[in-house]
Order: structure tokens, then C-alpha cells, then sequence
């Protein structure tokens, strides 16, 4: 594959609004040993993204400090944690069966490569993310997605969303036949968290400001039934229950 020697990106110099976010013409990235450079097809938008370029995080000691998702920005930066491309090249070391393979990023920087990893940082903060048409990632953070009949933008919308969901069910330990209070279920995390804990057995409680989710909660008629409105926990069994952030109101159960 030819690869041109500049692409488009979008990326921020400061912190602040929409108007921080500048187009900008540069080079391709050379991926490093051990990574791949993948040419970017779908790039997901979320409160990460957005709370990054405002500089919202804060800081240990200080809230209110303009800061990223680890700490401060390294100016100028490609925003985008959410990725899904096409595997353009490799850099040493890396196997070039890689080649071509269609792939979702995982996000996250690791402290070690140990299965109980902690993030330290993420795309689009810490490091260079796909608001580009091609970026650089550690090949083990590649998950090759070429047989899956998700489309581009699907994938990419899956990493950061779905990444917390799974820790937080990891976290909390649910187990088949618990019962999973999701709160905020309309928004992208509460979406995974239910179809995560529904995916391992769980008995789910869907809850939402609106009602539509309700009706998305209850995707599957043979397992799921609507609790009164005054009664989030009416219709749950006594198992011990796993709970994720506070929201109230219309909740629905699978």
C-alpha cells in the first residue's frame, strides 16, 4: 500500500469550546516497534472527547485545573479515543499479517502488559488519537475485527463506552442470576452496561429520564417486563445487586 506523506486532522492547541478544534494539514505518522498505523474509517465522538478539549477533568488537589484525562495536554493533540480503520502499516517487530486486517483500537495506555493493567492514559489525550485520517497504536491494542458484521461506525463506537461497562461489571463481580441496576441507561455507557450484564445472566433494571430506552431495555420479550414507575425494584429478586451511577425514573427490567 502507497501511503501519501501528509493527511488531514483536526486537532487542538488549547483548551476550550468547538472553536478550539483546528483542521490542519501533516504528516503521516511513522509507526514505532511494536506498532501499526492504521488508516482511520470511522471515528466515534463521546463526553471523553468533549470533556478533554475543555480541559474539564481537573487535577488531584485541584478540581478545577485545566487538565486531561491524565493530567495536563501535551499541545498540540488529535483528539478521537474511539477508532476503527484498516491496518495501513507496521513498524519492527510487528507481524506483518496485520497488513490489510480490518480493526477496532483499544484506547487505553497501560502501565504494564499485565492482564490486571491499569490505564494511565487514553487516545486523543495522553497520545494522538483519530480525528486524522491515519494514526499510530501499539499492535496488542489492535483488535482485528475483519469477520465481524459490524459496520465502521458501529465499532467505533464501542471501545470507550464499552471498555467502562466491562469494568464496572468486572469491578463489581456480577455473576449469572444477580440483579443489575443500570441508572442512565440511555446514554452509551448505560446502553453496554445493559447488554453486558443481560449477556452474562444478569437480571437487568433499566433505568431512564425518557421512555424510549425502556422500550430498547426490553429487546427481548421473553425475558422482560416493565416495573412500576414509583418502584424501580419491585420486580427484583433478593440476589445482592450491582448498582451504577445515580440517575432516576422509568425503569424497565430483562
Amino acid at each position: 500500500m502507497t501511503l501519501p506523506d501528509t493527511m488531514r486532522a483536526v486537532r487542538i492547541t488549547r483548551h476550550g469550546g468547538p472553536e478550539a478544534l483546528e483542521p490542519a494539514q501533516l504528516p503521516v505518522p511513522v509507526p514505532q516497534k511494536g506498532e501499526a498505523l492504521v488508516q482511520v474509517t470511522a471515528v466515534a465522538l463521546n463526553n471523553t472527547d468533549l470533556w478533554t478539549r475543555e480541559g474539564a477533568y481537573g487535577r488531584p488537589g485541584n478540581p478545577h485545573a485545566l487538565s486531561g484525562w491524565r493530567g495536563p495536554i501535551d499541545f498540540p493533540r488529535i483528539q478521537g479515543a474511539d477508532v476503527a480503520g484498516r491496518v495501513a502499516a507496521v513498524g519492527p517487530g510487528t507481524p506483518e499479517t496485520l497488513l490489510g486486517r480490518r480493526v477496532v483500537i483499544d484506547p487505553a495506555i497501560y502501565d504494564s502488559t499485565a492482564p490486571d493493567a491499569h490505564p494511565i492514559g487514553l487516545m486523543g489525550s495522553e497520545r494522538d488519537g483519530g480525528y486524522a485520517e491515519y494514526v499510530t497504536a501499539p499492535a496488542h491494542h489492535l483488535h482485528d475485527m475483519t469477520g465481524s458484521p459490524l459496520t465502521d461506525d458501529q465499532l467505533a463506537a464501542l471501545p470507550t463506552a464499552y471498555g467502562t461497562a466491562l469494568g464496572m461489571i468486572e469491578r463489581g463481580r456480577l455473576r449469572e442470576g444477580d440483579t443489575a441496576l443500570v441508572t442512565g441507561a440511555s446514554g452509551g455507557v448505560g446502553i453496554a452496561l445493559t447488554q453486558l450484564a443481560h449477556a452474562r445472566g444478569a437480571h437487568v433494571i433499566a433505568a431512564a429520564a425518557d421512555p424510549r430506552p425502556t422500550r430498547y431495555a426490553q429487546q427481548e420479550p421473553t425475558r422482560s417486563s416493565t416495573a412500576p414507575r414509583t418502584s424501580p425494584t419491585a420486580s427484583a429478586p433478593q440476589p445482592r445487586t450491582a448498582s451504577t451511577s445515580p440517575s432516576t425514573s422509568s425503569p424497565a427490567t430483562c
